[in-house]
């Protein structure tokens, strides 16, 4: 079986593709996966930036629900904490972070995606957006507080009770993205803007990368053992897997 994330550089940009199965789908094996790789490659100086992106049309589908099912409360009570840790890892590495958003990025897929310091959106079919509140599960307070730090303010409240997914015009529109580029550019554009941000001084991005993320970081450390103790139980309950499975019922449906 195949990494779950290839890395290769590009100069001194490191990409990372998320490639684990069909749909890059987050499982406790891709989330662990993608801390160890940002933990080690923050451990080095090669990598000035990093652009993350996906295989074929999907950047990430989102939490992999039917392994969530199968799993039942014994996997969530390993998975909810090492989804928290993954996105985490993603907003608070201290040098550059590009998404090249090459498809769908859904849910989970979404807020890795916002959790970069600059999005760039393939032009066509696919969609992004966070419909946690459909599938009726609560969101971990790392990928709110990411999302409350990432989009504006004024589209925030539809974005997250609506659950809609957008093309990417539309997320461009309500700043979920920052670019939208041919797909044929995503890379390309993607380096460019890495490079950019890398030729700062790499010691003052990261002080100003902290400072920018200094209170969504401080209210994800102080909801840690209060509010997001609630969720990984909330996650577990017969109730909420029973939403998950008519959510998946309904979608594969309409596929």
């Amino acid at each position: 079986m195949s990494a779950p994330i290839a890395l290769e550089y590009h100069g001194d940009i490191a990409l990372l593709t998320l490639r684990h199965g069909k749909a890059s789908a987050l499982d406790s094996e891709l989330c662990e996966a993608l801390r160890t790789q940002l933990r080690e490659l923050g451990r080095t100086d090669r990598p000035r930036a990093i652009v993350m992106t996906g295989t074929g049309r999907i950047f990430s589908a989102g939490v992999d629900l039917l392994r969530v099912l199968d799993g039942g409360p014994t996997y969530l009570a390993e998975f909810v904490p090492l989804l928290a840790a993954a996105v985490e890892s993603v907003f608070t590495f201290p040098r550059p972070v590009v998404a090249a958003i090459n498809g769908h990025a859904i849910a989970g897929g979404c807020i890795i995606a916002c959790a970069a310091d600059h999005r760039i959106m393939a032009e066509g079919n696919g969609r992004i957006g966070v419909p946690e509140l459909l599938v009726g599960v609560p969101f971990p307070t790392g990928a709110l507080e990411i999302l409350r730090f990432a989009v504006p303010a004024e589209h925030l409240p539809a974005l997250v009770y609506g659950g809609a997914t957008y093309t990417p015009a539309d997320a461009l529109h309500r700043g979920l993205v920052d670019e939208v580029v041919p797909g044929d550019a995503l890379l390309d554009t993607a380096v460019r803007a890495a490079e950019s941000l890398a030729s700062l001084a790499p010691d003052i991005f990261g002080i100003t990368k902290r400072q920018l993320r200094a209170n969504a970081l401080a209210r994800i450390e102080a909801a840690r053992e209060t509010i997001d103790r609630e969720v990984a139980r909330v996650w577990s309950t017969p109730e909420a897997l029973e939403r998950v499975k008519q959510y998946v019922e309904t979608t594969l449906k309409k596929r």
